[in-house]
């Protein structure tokens, strides 16, 4: 059992409702009263964000996370499945779990989020950037570069994006998995 002086980003903790990771954190010695720290927490099932406010000297429930590289493989009706880089072990893993899934491609390299103790997997987090070939989009015009108007475009895996002007069917781009947005063209 830790207490908040052990708190720190990314740190763990079982609450009353469920496992909460430590986004960021402050400790506040007022000049009148008790010490107190000041949290924002993410909920790890639901992605919900909260403020939490917990005592000087209080005690909390640390939850051991464990970070693995996995590869994604294939999606069906049982989920997404992802395999172990080093074991070769295969795992489902539930939509709902994954943060970006309409931008997974076969054989992309992912970080799946486990509780040690329980060995259920608590999310996956797919690269910050991935590159990926446009398949289809209204024709550009050479020299269109000077506006930033953007154009709707549909992308090897199924997803549409919002592209510029200038890019075509066929080129390849790499798309931002955080925000879902066109990042720049990619010479293959």
């Amino acid at each position: 059992m830790a207490n908040t002086s052990d708190i720190k980003n990314g740190l763990c903790i079982n609450l009353k409702d469920g496992l909460w990771q430590v986004v960021e954190f402050l400790h506040v010695k007022p000049g009148k009263g008790p010490a107190f720290v000041r949290t924002k927490l993410k909920n790890l099932s639901t992605g919900r964000v909260v403020d939490n406010t917990f005592n000087a000297g209080v005690k909390i429930d640390v939850v051991r996370i464990e970070t693995r590289n996995y590869q994604y493989l294939y999606n069906d009706d049982m989920g997404y499945h992802f395999m172990n880089t080093e074991t070769y072990e295969q795992v489902p893993i539930a939509k709902e779990l994954i943060d970006s899934p309409q931008f997974l491609k076969d054989g992309l390299d992912c970080q799946i989020m486990f509780h040690a103790d329980e060995e259920v997997a608590l999310g996956v987090e797919v690269p910050p950037h991935v590159e990926a070939e446009v398949t289809y989009t209204e024709p550009g015009l050479k020299g269109d570069t000077a506006t930033n108007t953007l154009k709707p475009a549909t992308i090897d895996t199924g997803a549409e994006i919002r592209v510029p002007l200038f890019i075509n069917t066929g080129d390849w781009i790499k798309v931002d998995t955080r925000k879902g947005e066109y990042s720049e063209r990619v010479k293959k």
